[in-house]
């Protein structure tokens, strides 16, 4: 009767285990989920804020409803802030910010994307 019990003791610690190692993996797998939809959306938001043929400085705001999101594109010239190797001062840059907002798990979060384009870039 002793062999039972003991039996019976190991496999539900092994079953335990393997039930708490199945739920991490879950866990795991929906982080992943999440990171790949957000990296997704900024990746997209910065190529189409870099790819305009003409740059204006200014802010635009889009709300994802379907994946509750906000993105905010921020476009800021960069009056002679940059200077390339030899110290001369490049013209007509702007900076590019991507943030993505989102609640997950109960908790605000928020992620930042920047690029740097030059003005003329996609400019006959």
């Amino acid at each position: 009767m002793l062999e039972v019990i003991l039996a019976l003791a190991v496999f539900s610690i092994a079953a335990t285990g393997f039930i708490v190692a199945i739920r991490k993996m879950g866990m795991v797998a929906q982080l992943a989920q999440s990171e790949m939809r957000i990296t997704r959306i900024m990746e997209s938001a910065l190529s189409e804020a870099v790819s305009r043929p003409t740059m204006e400085e200014g802010t635009t705001s889009l709300n994802l409803v379907e994946s509750d999101t906000e993105v905010i594109t921020k476009i800021e010239s960069m009056q002679d802030q940059l200077q390339n190797q030899d110290g001369q001062v490049l013209q007509e840059m702007y900076l590019i910010t991507v943030t993505a907002h989102w609640i997950e798990n109960n908790e605000q979060q928020e992620r930042t994307a920047r690029t740097w384009r030059y003005s003329r870039m996609y400019q006959p």
